[in-house]
């Protein structure tokens, strides 16, 4: 509730335009946030395609029939999931095939020091083109330089989120 409150503020004060949204495990346990969102939507201030839920693999792995479905309602709404953290357990690839997810965040233990890690460079160049196979869209975090940034451009990740690219900001 707070953070869609948040976010209309946001929206009205500097006219932002979207937000990722970080989703817990009892978010699927739950149909409180669910309720709200549909508030949020029926007033028609927020456009659901600037949403984007953030769901990390063990949000999801619960009851993954249940959060899948929870998910394909929500998009069914006009917003976006992301799957947060991928590759670092061991069933990402099943989860990347599973859930209805529109970008996949490539956990930053992958990006730093990409420049100098052949092993990693490798890995991300895989998960890239999975997640590209699955008709998915990269996001890598924890960029934090110019050169990991054109690794990151080389290597054909859609989008990057770190200290380089921008700081976090107060509202």
């Amino acid at each position: 509730e707070l953070v869609f409150a948040t976010l209309i503020r946001l929206i009205e004060a500097n006219g932002v335009k979207g937000m990722h949204i970080n989703l817990s495990a009892r978010a699927f346990q739950t149909q409180d946030w669910w309720s709200q969102l549909n508030q949020l939507l029926e007033v028609g201030v927020v456009d659901p395609e600037g949403l984007v839920f953030e769901i990390t693999e063990t949000a999801a792995v619960a009851d993954l029939k249940d959060a899948r479905t929870l998910m394909e309602l929500v998009r069914g709404k006009g917003c976006q999931f992301a799957l947060d953290d991928f590759g670092v357990g061991f069933s990402s690839f099943n989860y990347i095939k599973e859930l209805p997810v529109d970008l996949v965040k490539i956990d930053g233990t992958f990006i730093t020091s990409l420049a100098d890690r052949p092993d990693s460079q490798l890995v991300v160049k895989a998960m890239v083109e999975v997640a590209r196979g699955f008709g998915k869209r990269t996001v890598a975090e924890f960029v934090d330089s110019a050169a990991t940034l054109e690794m990151l451009k080389g290597l054909n990740v859609d989008y990057a989120q770190g200290f380089h690219v921008g700081k976090p900001i107060p509202e």
